[in-house]
Formats: structure tokens, C-alpha cells, sequence
């Protein structure tokens, strides 16, 4: 879990998607707007608060409680934002060996072909 504080949260809607929205500065809702938001507000919050925090004192002071889409979005955030419980009917996995090929037995006769067929042949017309 981070320990990234905020100063301003809020939510905004983008592509017809309602989600919420942190920030440090109230300028932020410039850049949201640039970059084709909608539907943008976002409040200062009391004291520098972490995103779980932020959400939680939104939902408390009654944010667009009026508005289903905004009560889903931070629904929705503190769902993503709630500690998750390590379940122990899982098994964890393992990472996988890599397949190793088989080894082959090294032999005299083996050495003596590649050695045969690894000589260049000797040629009187070579350009060097």
C-alpha cells in the first residue's frame, strides 16, 4: 500500500466513464480539461490525506450524493483500494524449468566427422 498524500480529490468523466481523481494542486483540473474531461469537481480536502482516506472523507461529507454515477465511481475506488485477503485455497505457482535437451554421448567417431567436415578444402586457386 502507498503512503502518497493529496491535498484535492474529486472525480471527473471521461469517454462517459465517472472516475475519481487525485491531486496536490487545484491547477490539475486544467490538465483534466486538456485532456478532453468532462464533468469535473474536485475538493480540497481538509488535511493531506492517502487516495483510500480521500475517498472515504468524500463519501462522509456527502459528495454529488445525489448523483448515482459519482457514488459508483467512489464505490468503485474504495472496492479497488480495499486490502485484499491472501487466500490460502490457492496454490501458488511455481515457475517452470526450462526443458533441457538431451545430452549426447560424446564418442571418438563423433570428433573425427566434425573434424572432417569442419576442414576447409585445400584449394590451389584461393585469392589470398
Amino acid at each position: 500500500m502507498t503512503t502518497k498524500t493529496f491535498t484535492h480529490a474529486g472525480v471527473s468523466t471521461l469517454g462517459g466513464i465517472v472516475k475519481a481523481r487525485f491531486a496536490n494542486d487545484a491547477m490539475r483540473v486544467k490538465v483534466l480539461q486538456k485532456g478532453g474531461h468532462t464533468d469535473i469537481d474536485m475538493a480540497e480536502l481538509l488535511f493531506p490525506s492517502t487516495k483510500t482516506q480521500a475517498v472515504e472523507a468524500l463519501i462522509k461529507a456527502g459528495f454529488h450524493k445525489d448523483n448515482a454515477a459519482v457514488q459508483a465511481a467512489l464505490a468503485a475506488e474504495l472496492d479497488k483500494r480495499a486490502p485484499k485477503a491472501a487466500s490460502k485455497d490457492k496454490p501458488k505457482k511455481e515457475a517452470k524449468k526450462p526443458k533441457k535437451a538431451p545430452a549426447k554421448a560424446i564418442t571418438l567417431e563423433g570428433i573425427k566427422a566434425k573434424a572432417k567436415v569442419a576442414a576447409p578444402a585445400v584449394s590451389e586457386d584461393a585469392p589470398f
